[in-house]
């Protein structure tokens, strides 16, 4: 079975809006999105992003999927971590980025439900078992 390469963001909402949320208590929020249900693990949320093309570098590769996906242009982006993971049926390697600074107004253009999330209150929400690794990277 082929390991399939995926690029996914960490994506932190922008400063602008970080301060208006420090006002209700809200700092540090970070953008999740829901699987297809006839996707692979569909219901499940994740953080956004997608297969890479044959020979498409890492980063041109989040830059696309982001705006595809979310309507956003990435302006800054760095590495975050990779993992490995094989579902029964699937083997993925994840190549997981954080994206700090974006424009554009971010919406789900392919219909996917959206959420700005704060990460004490991410464990709410049931992600695909690949993606432990970040949550906990992220929550520790």
């Amino acid at each position: 079975m082929k390991r399939v390469h995926v690029v996914a963001a960490v994506i932190y909402e922008p400063q602008n809006r970080v301060i208006n949320n420090a006002e209700a208590g809200v700092v540090g929020r970070i953008l999740i999105s829901c699987r297809p249900n006839h996707a692979h693990k569909g219901g499940f949320w994740e953080f956004p992003g997608g297969k890479l093309e044959i020979g498409e570098d890492a980063r041109a590769g989040l830059v696309r999927e982001l705006y595809e996906e979310l309507d956003i242009e990435v302006t800054e982006a760095t590495p975050f971590m990779q993992i490995s993971h094989d579902y029964p049926d699937k083997k993925v390697f994840l190549d997981v980025w954080i994206v700090s600074s974006f424009t554009g107004q971010e919406r789900g253009v392919e219909g996917q439900r959206i959420s700005w999330v704060a990460l004490n209150e991410i464990s709410n929400y049931p992600f695909p078992e690949a993606n432990q690794s970040i949550l906990d990277k992220l929550l520790n």
